[in-house]
């Protein structure tokens, strides 16, 4: 299957346009390509070509759709080099993220497959001589706006179970990862025997987003990213009466109860913390530790942050790789440098060069800081200590965002009983806060959403509706 696949993408997306932007490799300046940006007409040409190809998409048997998955993930597999080299080029993660990455979209190319199989409706009670039953229909055209951070997975998350159901999609990855997020997930599908058209990838900025936000072809909107975004993206496509789902930001609360293993504490925050450069929306970004074992793991995650290496993922074996920009990394150093000026304590880190933000670690870090409060998307550990389970239970819960949680103590069941007051749409006790077994619904609550779940049973919720149908053996005659 390998000789299926090459690197030629889209090219007329690749090449010098009036209205193309340069992109370059985040680990070492080396550009990439010229990156011709989508605007409204492209759009609207593009939900067009959706709109026409969806219906005999739906069409198919359902097995039809079922073995383009599977071929997709087949597809996949045989071709994960070429998969992670992008990956590692386009985001400046390091391989073994980028892997993961591509295990976990293998995974939703096969679980989407499982879809069309499944039972898609219901038989509900009526009267004599009448069948009344409910199914489970396709919306129609579904876009999907997908982040920079996971591209390729957290675009294919929505793209699959869409597809699965019957629906086209358009994409538009991440300008930064266009290739990674959007163009080479395109022609996989197409080497799969995706019909064409059924999905189209547009890279662009905010004029193609807003578009698609407002064509009249597009049902549907699923969106991953800030929630600033987030925000204008719900009000543009509410407004035009379109089914949204919004997977935004999150501060995410890890708290260490003072029964916990200090080593193991301090690896699960190193983990939740540093992981990926801390650009992952369930990033821990607060570590509440209470008091008596507070300065066991700081010390201990101090060390952990000043040993691990830093520098360029394509080039060598290091823990961290680049932030994502330069406007990314000064937001981060700025809360970091507004937050010792409020009084926190840097242990660890605190530096960049030019893109590589040392792992870095706040303690003492107090409610009225931006450390506390902000979304920071970089390698930041933020350490605030807290006297009682009610307090660690208070603090976590003072945010505006709800995405994820964990406590780790030695009792499951004070974990469990704290966990449950917490208010957000993920819970992991006795872990950190990163995680997604692709199988799991997958939402938050508040600023991190608005409250729909994505993956596993939550996608028939997602990507269909229901239609209510009533059969009769003949037309009845009413008084009238």
């Amino acid at each position: 299957m390998r000789a299926e696949l090459d690197l030629a993408v889209d090219e007329r997306w690749l090449s010098p346009a009036k209205n193309s932007v340069a992109v370059a490799e985040p680990g070492n300046g080396k550009s990439l390509f010229s990156l011709r940006m989508a605007d409204a007409a492209d759009v609207a040409d593009a939900t067009r070509r959706a709109r026409a190809a969806q219906a005999g998409w739906f069409a198919l048997p359902y097995d039809e759709r079922a073995r383009v998955l599977r071929k997709a993930a087949d597809l996949m597999e045989a071709n994960a080099d070429l998969y992670l080299q992008w990956i590692v080029r386009e985001t400046g993660s390091v391989p073994a993220k980028a892997g993961f990455e591509i295990t976990l979209v293998v995974k939703a190319f096969r679980e989407a497959a499982a879809m069309p199989s499944q039972p898609q409706g219901l038989i509900l009670p009526s009267d004599p001589g009448k069948i009344s039953f409910c199914r489970r229909m396709p919306l129609g055209v579904v876009a999907v706006i997908s982040p920079f951070n996971f591209p390729m997975y957290l675009g294919l998350r929505a793209v699959a179970p869409a597809l699965a159901v019957g629906n086209a999609v358009i994409l538009k990855p991440d300008p930064r990862t266009t290739v990674s997020g959007g163009l080479l997930l395109a022609r996989l599908l197409a080497a799969a025997g995706l019909p064409p058209d059924v999905l189209l990838v547009l890279p662009g900025g905010a004029e193609a987003g807003e578009a698609l936000c407002t064509d009249p072809n597009v049902a549907m909107v699923q969106f991953t990213g800030s929630t600033a975004v987030g925000r204008k993206i719900g009000a543009l496509a509410g407004g035009n009466l379109k089914k949204l789902s919004l997977e935004l930001g999150g501060k995410n609360s890890l708290i260490i109860l003072d029964d916990a293993d200090p080593d193991l504490a301090a690896s699960n925050a190193a983990w939740s913390a540093y992981l990926h450069q801390g650009q992952i929306c369930m990033s821990s970004g607060r570590i509440l530790v209470q008091e008596s074992i507070f300065a066991a793991v700081a010390e201990r995650l101090a060390k952990k942050a000043t040993a691990l290496p830093v520098g360029d993922p394509s080039t060598g074996e290091v823990a961290l790789g680049p932030i994502i920009s330069a406007g990314q990394a000064d937001h981060a150093r700025g809360i970091v440098e507004d937050s010792v000026a409020a009084g926190a304590t840097l242990l660890a880190g605190g530096t960049v060069d030019g893109l590589f933000f040392r792992p870095t670690v706040l303690a003492g870090v107090t409610p009225d800081m931006r450390a506390f409060r902000e979304e920071i998307f970089g390698p930041v550990a933020v350490l605030t200590s807290f006297k009682t389970d009610d307090d660690a239970v208070a603090l976590a819960n003072d945010t505006d965002y709800g995405l994820s949680a964990a406590v780790i103590s030695a009792s499951v069941g004070r974990a469990m009983s704290l966990g449950a007051r917490l208010r957000t749409g993920l819970l992991h006790i006795n872990d950190q806060t990163v995680a997604d077994e692709v199988v799991n619904p997958f939402g938050g609550r508040g600023q991190s959403g608005n409250g729909t779940s994505i993956g596993g049973p939550a996608n028939w919720d997602e990507f269909s509706q229901w239609q209510w149908v009533t059969v009769r053996d003949k037309a009845p005659q009413y008084p009238f």
